[in-house]
């Protein structure tokens, strides 16, 4: 799962759109690295236009009393950990609390990154990869959107949440998260966020599940930049000398 993503410059944004779509709104923003329960931006559905929103990523559930959702805590009077709600797993996406109302309503947003951030442990220590596109275009990061209403104050909150999915056979991001030796490389169940083509961003934002389940894959190996990629094969190659 991505917990940390670069927010693309607006001026790298707008451009990137204006090529594709006529109507989509972007506002101003002063965004860059963004983490759990930070503000990113996303673009959602608004009527016949399509609007960028600055909000929380990690979703809200609904009904939440608080903003974030702690882990229980064993030291009685403490909280835990917040939830980890910055990612929903395309598999449990319509049945899980906090994302299903979102799903069902077809609330689904694009997320522009110019890159997000996974581990590879192929050398038995952590090499941060920062994913990002062969071409420098930005990705285009398949969510879900929200807005919550704090109960205490009446702010309305908005949140989003980033869609993962099975990579397991692919030849570039099943070498990413640390293995668990117990398990079978295709039984792994690592997980890849999806990007959606300009040609199908109508399709995510506006068409049917059925439509949207359609574009539920990981991006292929030609997309990526591979400087990280060749990095760790170069210390992989270093570590057999």
């Amino acid at each position: 799962m991505c917990n940390l993503y670069n927010v693309s410059p607006k001026g790298d944004v707008a451009t990137f759109i204006a090529r594709h779509a006529a109507r989509w709104m972007v506002p101003d923003y002063e965004l860059r690295t963004v983490g759990p329960n930070q503000n990113g931006l996303y673009f959602r559905a608004s009527g016949a236009e399509v609007v960028g929103q600055v909000g929380q990523w990690g979703l809200i559930r609904p009904g939440q009393p608080d903003r974030l959702d702690f882990l229980p805590n064993k030291v009685p009077g403490k909280r835990g950990r917040p939830r980890s709600t910055n990612n929903a797993r395309i598999e449990t996406v319509s049945t899980r609390p906090t994302f299903r109302d979102a799903w069902r309503a077809g609330r689904r947003c694009l997320v522009p990154a110019s890159w997000y951030q996974e581990p590879n442990w192929e050398t038995g220590k952590n090499i941060w990869w920062q994913l990002k596109r062969a071409d420098g275009d930005p990705w285009m990061l398949a969510g879900l959107w929200s807005e919550w209403t704090d109960p205490k104050t009446g702010e309305i909150v908005p949140n989003f949440t980033m869609i993962t999915t099975n990579c397991d056979s692919h030849p570039l991001l099943n070498r990413l998260h640390k293995p668990d030796p117990e398990l079978p490389a295709d039984k792994q169940d690592k997980r890849s966020l999806v990007n959606v083509a300009p040609f199908s961003w109508e399709q995510w934002l506006r068409g049917t599940v059925e439509e949207a389940l359609q574009l539920v894959v990981p991006p292929p190996v030609g997309e990526f930049d591979l400087a990280d990629a060749v990095r760790t094969d170069h210390a992989l190659a270093a570590l057999k000398k």
